[in-house]
Parts: C-alpha cells; structure tokens; sequence
C-alpha cells in the first residue's frame, strides 16, 4: 500500500503570505486539502461588484450632497412661516384621531403627508427644521435620482451633469425648504422612474410590484402625480411601438389606481380646497412655455442613443461571467423618457384650466426632474463635441449659482413666498392691549394665530366658537354672523388680520358682518402692511391712542 502524504502545512501557510501580498486569500486548509467550494471566480466577482457600487456612489452622491448643501442654507428664513407651511405645521401638531377626523372633512390629498410630518414631530420634536428637512431630503434623494437615471440613459457625464444641475433650478431650491410634500414627490417620481427601468431590464412579479408600490405611495402623498405615471405610459409606447405596453406595467398601474381609488373618492368631495386657484398669469404661462421650449431645444440638441448599446455592454475579458444579461431598459431612451415627463403633466393642467382653473406649478414640480436630464444630456454632447471642455461642462453648475445669487439669497427671507405669518403675528402683539378682540378676514389667516400664540396672549378671538383641532376643519368654525357681531360691539379695541389687497377672495357672511360692524362703530387707529397681508387696530371712535 502507497504511503497517503501528509500536508505541508507549512506550505500552506506560505501559499496564504504570498496571496495576502498580492491582495487575495491564498488556498484555505480544510482538513490539509483546499477548500473546494473557494472559487477564484468569486474574487474578481466581489471586485467588481465593489466597483460598480463605488462608480454609483461616485455619480449620485454629489449632486445630493449639493442639494442637501443648498437646502439646509437658510433653512429657518428668519423664522417665518407662510400659509400652507403653517397649516403643515399646526396639523401636524393634532393627535391623529383629529388629523383622522380632518382629512374625512377637508384636505384628504394630504393624508399620508400629515401623518407623516405628525409621526416626525412626535419622534424628533415640532420645530421648523423637522418641519422642512422631509423637503430637504427628499430634493437630495431626487437629485441623486436623476443622477442615475442619466448615467442608466446615457453616459455616466449625463447622468453627473443632470444631478448637479436639478438642485439648482431656483424652484426646486425653493420648495426644497418648503413644509409641504412637494420636495418628497420629486424623489418618489424618481425612485419610480429607476425601479420602471429595473423592471423593464428583466421583468418580473417583484419588480413590477416594487414599482407599483412607490408609484403608489408617490400619488398618495399628491394625487397629481398620476400625470408622471401617465407620461410614462406615454414614453413606453414611444419606445415599443406596435408591441403596445407591457403587461406587468397595466398590471402595476391598475394595482395603483386601485389602491388610490378610497382617496379618489374622497377628495371628490372636497372640491372648494382648490377653489382659491386663479388663472395662471401671463408670466406664468410664458414661463412654463419658456422652460417647455428649452427642454425641446436639449432634447434637439442631444439625441441619446438606446441603453443597450455596445459601448455600455461590459466586455467579458474584464467582467466574470455571472450570468446576467446587460441592461436594457426595455429599449427607453433619455429623450423618450424626459421629454413627456416635462410636457405631458403641465400640459393638461393648462387645458384644464380653461374650463375650470386648476394650475399650480408646484403642483407639477416634478417636470423639473425631465429637464434636468435633457440639460445634462446637452451638456454631455456638448462635452463630447468640444474635446477640451469634456467633463468641464460641469463648471456650469457653479456659474449657474453664481449668476443665480440675487434670488438664491432672496428665496432665503420670508418675502420668497405669498404672506408672512410670523411678521403678522409680531405686528398684532405690537398692538395689543389688555381686553382687546382679534378678528381673521378670512378665517384662514388664523394660521398666524395657531403659528404663532405667544404673539396673541391676551387676546380675545372674537369670532372662534370652538377649539380649532377639534373642529376637524383648518381654520376653525366661527360664531354666526349676530354672535360676532354682539362680541364686536362689547369690545372697545379690535385687531384685524387680513389678506392684503382689495375684495376678499373667499368672504362668508361672518366676514361681511365683521367689515360691517367696524365701517360703522370703529374707527382706524394703526395699519402695518407685511408680506401678504394687513394688520390693523380698532378702536371706537376717538378713543385711539397712540401704540408704541
């Protein structure tokens, strides 16, 4: 019988200091023979795997850490508050059996916002950083966002440039520090985009379910965001053709409007939340024609060829073979994918309009997210067409937020929206005296009051019947028009906050009450006008005095 040799474990022990040296495991011993299931296959495998998450990083991460730069400047703004974010903020503020009983009265397209924001408040407190950093991050995981969608669709320059330039665009950085759900909605759009691309790579139940379900919390926080879903079916059908939309996508979709179909109907009745919405300005048209007509302009400009193409495909004498096929994307293109998604939603908004207004270009924030990949497209092509700029064509994001200072330090101060909440407040505690009466013109400029209560200590909320939370309604239920005016005329000073400006927008009966009682048994002591609005003190005639 041969004689079994022994292992050299010596010899095993040099094998592992000569791989260790030269960056890899050496054999391990198992029982004084190699391990079998070792695969030197898995090495360059984890490699590349560790390379493709660094080249993702090294794409999305700045433009969010840009975002969240731009954000996070000037976040308080002096303090202040303007109508909506104050509604944000007091609602939030409620128990949720009263946000429960709000929603199911008015405002039920902000139910998953609420809570939200209400469950932030409860965790990390209720101040006006906890109030917009949702904003905040939501901007930075959408500039990240697009930042892939770039690199997937076309270059990886693109998709460089296409992030850092979405956190720049003056609305963006606006609604970035805005209580609302707008900077949130940016990000869900995105991650829908990503996991719709992912889903069209190699299509599958949980693919198509993950997609349906962020498009689906995406539209909760707003209902409008059903346009993006539908400028992606638009864009789908542009890049197949006859072949018609995929299965899994109607699939994902009906599962969406299925799971929105409880909110449908309910914000069905809530229609006089909107009924404040003018017809857009002339400004406003021009503008969004504007941002539409250079849209077109990038997408002329820098036609972007399939995601499949061979210069994208990994070549294998560098790639182990892993069994995976390169991504496609279902044939989608750059072009196919932002050029709807900045056209289609604004669009019929605007043919909406002209039989009943409903336009808000917050309301569509999320076009910016096809514009800025169309700009970073052309600016791509414009890397690759003048050999010495390259990736210098991104030095225009710094040029654009130099240019952009007036309003980027602007948009900072409480003047960058309609009304200033806590200006009003400070104006009323200004002119309060012991026993005086407040009165809103119209009830919804009680926010400043709910913001701001230390202001309005010691006043009388002439018109208030109830406690505002337990209402279950915003701005609270007023008295009828003959118990203001009785509680009017048993006060001998009166302050008033109202809108700024001439008729109200929105007067009821007890607003007519209460300009009637003050034409007729009061006279004007002091006025302050702020952003938005006007604060004015009462008092019966001759008995002014002056307030310092």
């Amino acid at each position: 019988m041969d004689a079994i040799p022994l292992p050299d474990h010596r010899t095993a022990d040099r094998s592992a200091r000569v791989g260790a040296l030269r960056g890899r495991p050496g054999p391990i011993a198992v029982g004084g023979t190699a391990d079998p299931s070792h695969d030197d296959a898995a090495i360059p495998a984890a490699a590349g795997t560790r390379a493709r998450i660094g080249r993702t990083a090294a794409i999305a991460l700045p433009p969010a850490a840009l975002a969240l730069a731009l954000g996070l400047w000037g976040i308080r703004r002096g303090d202040s508050l303007w109508l909506d974010e104050a509604v944000s903020y007091e609602v939030a503020h409620r128990g949720t059996a009263q946000i429960w009983q709000l929603v199911h009265q008015v405002d039920a397209v902000h139910t998953l916002y609420y809570l939200g924001l209400h469950l932030l408040f409860t965790v990390f407190g209720g101040g006006l950083i906890t109030l917009r950093l949702p904003s905040v991050l939501g901007v930075a995981a959408a500039a990240a966002g697009v930042a892939l969608l770039g690199r997937r669709l076309a270059t990886p320059r693109a998709g460089l440039a296409a992030g850092l330039v979405f956190p720049v665009f003056p609305s963006i950085q606006l609604y970035a520090q805005d209580g609302r759900s707008y900077g949130m909605i940016c990000a869900g759009v995105a991650a829908s985009a990503l996991l719709l691309l992912r889903a069209l790579d190699r299509p599958g139940a949980a693919r198509w379910a993950a997609y349906a379900g962020v498009t689906l919390l995406t539209c909760l926080l707003h209902e409008y965001v059903v346009l993006a879903v539908a400028a992606q079916g638009i864009s789908l059908l542009r890049v197949r053709g006859r072949r018609g939309l995929p299965w899994g996508w109607v699939c994902a979709v009906a599962a969406v409007g299925l799971g929105l179909v409880p909110l449908a109907l309910l914000s069905s009745t809530q229609s006089g939340q909107i009924t404040w919405i003018l017809p857009p300005r002339t400004g406003t048209v021009l503008f969004a024609v504007g941002i539409s007509a250079l849209g077109l302009l990038c997408a002329i400009l820098a036609p972007t060829p399939r995601v499949g193409r061979t210069a994208r495909t990994p070549r294998t004498d560098r790639t182990p073979r892993t069994g995976r096929t390169p991504r496609t994307g279902g044939g989608m293109t750059l072009r196919a994918l932002a050029l709807p998604l900045l056209l289609f939603p604004q669009a019929v908004l605007f043919l909406v309009t002209v039989v009943h207004p409903v336009y808000v270009d917050r309301y569509v924030l999320f076009e910016y997210l096809g514009l800025a990949l169309l700009i970073g497209a052309a600016l791509d092509r414009l890397g690759s067409s003048v050999p010495r700029l390259g990736w210098r064509v991104l030095l225009v994001v710094p040029a654009a937020l130099l240019l952009l200072l007036p309003v980027e330090l602007k948009w900072r101060t409480p003047q960058a929206w309609p009304d200033d909440l806590a200006a009003a407040a400070r104006a009323v505690h200004g002119y309060a005296t012991p026993g005086a009466g407040v009165l809103f013109l119209t009830l919804e400029r009680r926010q400043s009051e709910l913001s701001y209560p230390g202001d309005y200590a010691g006043l009388t909320d002439l018109a208030l019947s109830g406690d505002v939370a337990d209402s279950g309604t915003l701005g609270g239920i007023e008295k009828s028009p003959q118990d203001i005016r009785a509680a009017m005329l048993r006060t001998a000073r009166i302050i008033t906050v109202r809108t700024a400006g001439g008729a109200l927008p929105s007067a009821s009966r007890q607003d007519a009450t209460k300009q009637a009682v003050l034409a007729a048994d009061f006279q004007v002591c002091a006025r302050t006008a702020v952003r938005g609005l006007v604060v004015t003190s009462y008092a019966r005639p001759g008995h002014c005095r002056t307030v310092g």
